[in-house]
C-alpha cells in the first residue's frame, strides 16, 4: 500500500523524547470525534407530521430550496474542517442535533467537501413536535456500526400529557477494532426559565445515565462518549449530579466521566451566546478508560472548540455571536448560532 494510502487511514503524530543521539520516538494515530447543532436544517418542503411551516418557500423567511442548499454548503464547509489540523481526513464520527429527517443528512453528505469521506448515517425519527432530530454521523473507514438505537425521554406536560422531546441516541461499535459508545443529546430547551425547565434536563440526562450505567454493569472498562447541546452548561446540575461528571482529572471519582469542557466554561469561552453572556451547551465528555495513556486502545489528548473569525458576526446586535442561518426573518448566510466541538483521541502504534 502506498504511503499516502496509509495516511489518509489515520493520520500518525511523531514525538521523540529524551536527549539521547538515537532518542526512541512514539507514533501515534490520530482519530477526531465531533459534536455540531446544524441550527434547524430543514429542507423546503411540506412535511405534514411536524410543525415545519417556518421552513417552507410560502412562510414569513420565505425559505426556499437555493437557501436549503446554501445552508448545506455553509454546514459542510465548516464540517470539512472539523480535525483537519491534526488529521487530513477530518472527523470520523460526528454527532448532530437539529436535523428535520435522514433526508436532510444524505444531502449534507453528498455535499462536495466531505463526499468523498463517505459518512454513513445513524438516525431514528424522534416525537419532537418541531420534527427535529438527533443523528450520528461517521466515516467507515473508522468505525463499523453493530447496534444502535434510540432512548425515549418520557416527559410530561403540568397536566399529566406526555410532551415530545427529541430521543437519546446510543450507537455502539467497533473503532479501528476497539469497542465504542456514543451517545448523542439533545436536551428539552430552557424555555420557561432555566430553573423552571432544570427537571426536563436532568430527566433526559438520567435517560443517557441509566443506560450507560446499565453498560459498564457488564462492561466496567467500557469506552463511552456523552455529547450533544444539553442545553445546559458543564457546571449544571444535570451535568454534574445526574451524568456525575467532573472537570477536574484530578478529583475524578470512580464512575464518574470527565468533562474538559469545564475549564473552558470557568474561563468564560463558550459555544453560544445569549444576552451577552457565553454558555457552553455543547459538550463531549468521556468515561475513564480513554484517561490511561498507556494503553494499546485510544486515549484522550484534548478538547477543541471550533470557531474561527469567518463563523462569527461581525456587525448588528448579534456582534460576536456564532454567526445564524437567520436574524428572525432575515437571512444571514450563516452557519448555525452554535459553534461546533471535537475531541482529539491518539493510538500508540507498535
Amino acid at each position: 500500500m502506498k504511503k499516502v494510502a496509509l495516511l489518509s487511514l489515520f493520520s500518525v503524530l511523531y514525538i521523540y523524547s529524551g536527549f539521547a543521539q538515537k532518542a526512541p520516538e512514539t507514533k501515534y494515530k490520530i482519530a477526531t470525534v465531533g459534536f455540531y447543532n446544524l441550527e434547524n436544517l430543514f429542507d423546503a418542503e411540506n412535511d405534514t407530521s411536524i410543525n415545519d411551516e417556518e421552513w417552507l418557500p410560502t412562510a414569513s423567511k420565505l425559505y426556499t430550496n437555493e437557501i436549503y442548499r446554501d445552508k448545506l454548503g455553509n454546514l459542510s464547509h465548516v464540517i470539512s474542517l472539523l480535525g483537519k489540523e491534526e488529521t487530513p481526513d477530518g472527523l470520523a464520527v460526528i454527532g448532530v442535533a437539529e436535523i428535520e429527517n435522514k433526508r436532510v443528512l444524505e444531502d449534507l453528505c453528498a455535499m462536495p467537501k466531505i463526499k468523498s469521506r463517505n459518512y454513513q448515517i445513524v438516525h431514528y425519527n424522534s416525537p419532537d413536535a418541531r420534527g427535529i432530530d438527533v443523528a450520528l454521523l461517521y466515516n467507515p473507514s473508522y468505525f463499523k456500526v453493530l447496534e444502535s438505537g434510540p432512548l425515549n425521554v418520557p416527559l410530561k406536560n403540568p397536566d399529566g400529557t406526555p410532551y415530545a422531546t427529541r430521543d437519546v441516541l446510543w450507537v455502539y461499535g467497533l473503532f479501528n477494532g476497539e469497542p465504542m459508545y456514543f451517545f448523542v443529546n439533545h436536551w428539552p430547551s430552557r424555555r420557561g426559565g432555566e430553573e423552571a425547565s432544570a427537571p426536563s434536563r436532568a430527566l433526559a440526562a438520567g435517560v443517557a445515565k441509566a443506560k450507560m450505567d446499565s453498560i459498564t454493569a457488564i462492561h466496567p472498562d467500557a469506552k463511552m462518549m456523552v455529547m450533544g447541546d444539553l442545553n445546559d452548561d458543564p457546571l449544571s446540575p444535570s451535568v454534574v449530579n445526574v451524568l456525575k461528571s467532573e472537570g477536574d482529572i484530578d478529583k475524578l471519582e470512580p464512575g464518574e466521566i470527565y468533562n474538559p469542557w469545564a475549564n473552558y466554561y470557568k474561563k468564560g469561552i463558550g459555544t453560544l451566546a445569549y444576552n451577552d453572556a457565553w454558555n457552553l451547551f455543547d459538550q463531549i465528555m468521556i468515561t475513564q478508560p480513554y484517561l490511561n495513556q498507556n494503553q494499546d486502545g485510544f486515549f484522550f489528548q484534548k478538547a477543541v472548540i471550533f470557531n474561527r473569525p469567518f463563523m462569527v458576526q461581525k456587525s448588528g446586535r448579534y456582534r460576536g455571536y456564532p454567526l445564524r442561518t437567520f436574524d428572525f426573518d432575515i437571512y444571514m448566510r450563516g452557519y448555525s448560532d452554535h459553534f461546533p466541538v471535537y475531541v482529539v483521541l491518539l493510538k500508540k502504534i507498535k
